[in-house]
């Protein structure tokens, strides 16, 4: 039987965590506009300092939503948006968030204690945990995918000899530690074969 009635269309709230997340970084980077340093250095950036402050174990979080400009943020988004529903899709919501906090937490650690005179800032880092992970999630099991081979040389091997030879304002460090948070979490979250959903 033919029906006259069209179905309309609907905007779909496909990854949750990875919006939420998208979000956040904009508001962050309104706030940073009207706020100007003061927000930068309070709450949207990471770096070292005293351990019995709480606003610094809270910077190892929101730095990430942070971003020095508009330039910076869209940059990061264009990848967050094209590779996050990807990975919430195949990893489950709560398992995204795990990979964004453990890459920021673990990012924001290693910069406070190595590089005591770097103020990091900005989601770059969930970036290329994103990248990472991605190129993973086709995985067999036992199997190592040559296409995650070829993407951890070209952006991680990048990556570190941008660092050794570049000197710029970019934290190659935090693309190095968030493409390996990517790519064993990546590993371990296929092993366990199993999506985690909010």
């Amino acid at each position: 039987m033919y029906s006259s009635r069209k179905k309309g269309l609907r905007l779909s709230f496909n990854a949750p965590v990875t919006l939420v997340f998208s979000a956040l970084c904009v508001i962050a980077c309104l706030i940073i506009r009207q706020e100007g340093n003061s927000a930068v250095r309070a709450v949207f950036s990471v770096y070292r300092a005293p351990l019995d402050d709480p606003l610094t174990w809270v910077r190892c979080v929101t730095y990430v939503l942070g971003h020095a400009g508009w330039d910076h943020l869209i940059g990061n988004l264009m990848f967050i948006l094209l590779l996050g529903p990807m990975v919430e899709e195949h990893y489950g919501s709560k398992n995204t968030l795990i990979v964004i906090l453990a890459t920021a937490v673990i990012t924001g650690i290693i910069n406070m204690a190595f590089f005591p005179r770097v103020s990091l800032l900005g989601a770059s880092g969930v970036v290329f945990a994103f990248i990472l992970i991605s190129s993973v999630t086709v995985r067999e099991d036992n199997t190592i995918p040559v296409t995650f081979i070829l993407v951890a040389l070209l952006y991680l091997g990048r990556e570190i000899y941008d660092g050794v030879t570049v000197k710029d304002d970019v934290s190659q460090m935090a693309h190095v530690i968030g493409g390996a948070i990517g790519s064993v979490l990546g590993f371990l979250l296929s092993k366990a074969g199993k999506k985690d959903r909010f």
